[in-house]
């Protein structure tokens, strides 16, 4: 089989804690013909892997290198700390950092947070993941600041969260190899965007199979015919009838 021959697919990468069910559901409806495959990736190997062209697109988290990519800017997450349900901080609505500072705070290797430096008593030595952490966590070994999202992907019935009011918060992006804006791209970018499926960019999608048929128009209705005349007189025939003549007198 040529390449030509070779029928178009679409490969779409995403981050820990992205849902993109919504989006995913909506090309399933309006491209049914074109494959979407989802690829699980970390946040640090995403970028690299859309320049390896292992995906034709991504969600990715910022700050992130971006050299060789575009990205849309899409959403930023509340930053949290997860704490056990028994920890002072389950007490209270929110924190700062400055209420962190007697705490161990866990700093995973694939922190996707820009620290210039990170709240809390450091720990011996760093997880090497959020998963790693959020068991530390569980064990009472320390606490974990996160993106909201990865505190609930990874939600434990012993563990809960609360909002770190000055922390670096993480932006979620959808990212594509800045020379490889294909026509499926811009019509995956439409779809995250909120355009219609009438809009000109990308590929045309097909029209719906339940689309309904324009129904015929009616035909004209044929003219009324005019009211016959009455026979040797012109104009409208008089109310009642004929008029009848007088009698007349007898001489």
């Amino acid at each position: 089989m040529t390449g030509s021959d070779t029928p178009p697919s679409f490969r779409l990468a995403y981050v820990p804690g992205v849902t993109p069910t919504k989006w995913v559901r909506i090309w399933h409806e309006r491209l049914p013909e074109v494959p979407l495959a989802l690829e699980g990736v970390s946040a640090a190997e995403a970028p690299g892997m859309l320049r390896g062209r292992g995906a034709d697109a991504g969600f990715v988290r910022l700050p992130m290198d971006r050299t060789g990519l575009s990205a849309i800017p899409l959403y930023t997450e509340t930053t949290v700390v997860v704490v056990p349900k028994d920890h002072a901080v389950a007490a209270v609505e929110e924190v700062s950092a400055a209420d962190l500072a007697d705490e161990v705070v866990l700093h995973p290797l694939d922190d996707t947070l820009e620290w210039e430096r990170p709240p809390g008593l450091p720990a011996i030595e760093r997880p090497a993941t959020t998963v790693d952490a959020v068991e530390l966590v569980a064990a009472g070994v320390g606490l974990l600041v996160v993106p909201q999202s990865l505190a609930r992907l990874h939600h434990r019935k012993d563990l809960t969260y609360r909002p770190v009011t000055d922390a670096p918060e993480s932006r979620v992006a959808l990212s594509w190899p800045e020379d490889e804006t294909s026509d499926l791209v811009e019509h995956f970018i439409g779809i995250v965007r909120g355009r219609t499926v009438n809009s000109t960019r990308g590929p045309a999608a097909p029209a719906p199979a339940s689309a309904a048929k324009a129904k015929p128009k009616p035909k004209p209705k044929p003219a009324s015919k005019a009211a016959p005349r009455r026979a040797g007189g012109a104009g409208k025939p008089a109310k009642g009838g004929a008029k009848r003549g007088k009698p007349r007198r007898r001489s």
